[in-house]
């Protein structure tokens, strides 16, 4: 067994099954696992599920406490799932954060204009709300992220804002599994990989 296997997790999934998506790892603190594979081979499925955001088997620990010892809200809170393309419910930006103030440093931080609070939703790029959805997803202090392409519709220099946050929330302790297609950010971000392949989910070299 791999030294990621006996070494303490922070978040564990056992057997782990998802229609055909079938997986066992384990994630340590402030460690990022890259997730790769084709598209339909169940990525987002299997993040989906680690979240507890769709119907699923297994067993996931965080900290060692069974997910379903908590609540969802709470479990979500801790582990938690960043979509390709998030949801918005409100008209403007800053509704969508519990406090728009405690947000604005990191806004700029992502090269937003600090006062996007006040735009609509309607006049925002892709790769505004991209990063906006990343900001929101950042507020919450999760234990785990798990990042769905979350730089695919960024330029050079916004992707390298946002691998540079993520690099110092690593820092601090956050896990994270980050799905990407890009090869060169995968070896920038990840020390592990894990391939998507005809429903299992088995770790690869970078």
């Amino acid at each position: 067994m791999s030294e990621h296997h006996t070494r303490s997790a922070l978040l564990s999934v056992q057997s782990l099954s998802r229609l055909h998506v079938r997986a066992s790892f384990n994630l340590a603190n402030g460690e990022c696992i890259a997730l790769q594979g084709a598209s339909g081979s169940g990525k987002t499925v299997l993040m989906r599920a680690i979240a507890d955001l769709d119907p699923n088997e297994g067993i996931i620990k965080l900290d060692g406490i069974l997910r379903e010892s908590m609540p969802a809200p709470q479990w979500r809170k801790q582990v938690t799932y960043l979509a390709a393309e998030p949801g918005w419910w409100a008209d403007t930006v800053q509704a969508h954060f519990a406090s728009w103030d405690d947000a604005r440093s990191l806004i700029e931080e992502l090269r937003l204009s600090p006062d996007c609070g006040s735009w609509n939703v309607g006049r925002l790029s892709t790769g505004e709300k991209q990063r906006l959805s990343f900001a929101r997803a950042l507020m919450l202090q999760s234990r785990v992220l798990l990042l769905d392409e979350p730089t695919s519709g960024l330029d050079a220099k916004s992707t390298a804002a946002v691998e540079s946050i993520l690099a110092k929330r690593r820092s601090s302790g956050t896990a994270m599994i980050w799905c990407t297609h890009d090869q060169a950010q995968a070896k920038r971000v990840a020390s592990r990989v894990l391939v998507a392949e005809h429903g299992q989910i088995e770790e690869h070299a970078l």
